[in-house]
């Protein structure tokens, strides 16, 4: 076994509009490489065929599906980030939060200083921790 990368797939070519929102958020992070559907293939000419992404060291693999299916992404599996400052956490939160929704408003749950969990605009879900 060479290694475990978590795996995004995207509906409605949103892939590409995902990885560059990500990597601006999080310093540390690129996207590595995007292969495109091109003419006459599968997908839509353009869209992501198969992408890798990294995120403060964490490499990350994505697609945009050219199958609809009837589901999407869950919150039973979501990215998990430790910040190192209240404010790092509030900036993050915040521009995840635009064109999602909060599933646990930032807050003190007992366990941390500040935790907050919420589902990007692309359906990702995100848990925010700052200990």
């Amino acid at each position: 076994m060479d290694k475990v990368i978590p795996f995004l797939m995207f509906q409605d070519g949103k892939a590409e509009e995902a990885m560059q929102f990500y990597t601006s958020l999080i310093e540390d992070s690129e996207i590595k490489s995007i292969v495109r559907y091109g003419p006459n293939e599968a997908g839509a000419e353009g869209t992501v065929f198969q992408a890798v992404f990294i995120l403060k060291g964490q490499e990350f693999m994505c697609i945009d599906s050219n199958v609809k299916h009837a589901f999407s992404f869950t919150p039973s599996f979501s990215i998990y980030v430790t910040c190192n400052t209240e404010e790092e956490i509030d900036q993050l939160y915040r521009q995840l939060e635009e064109g999602g929704h909060a599933l646990m408003p930032l807050g003190n749950y007992g366990f941390s200083k500040k935790f907050g969990w919420l589902n990007d605009r692309f359906g990702v879900s995100w848990q925010l921790n700052y200990v």
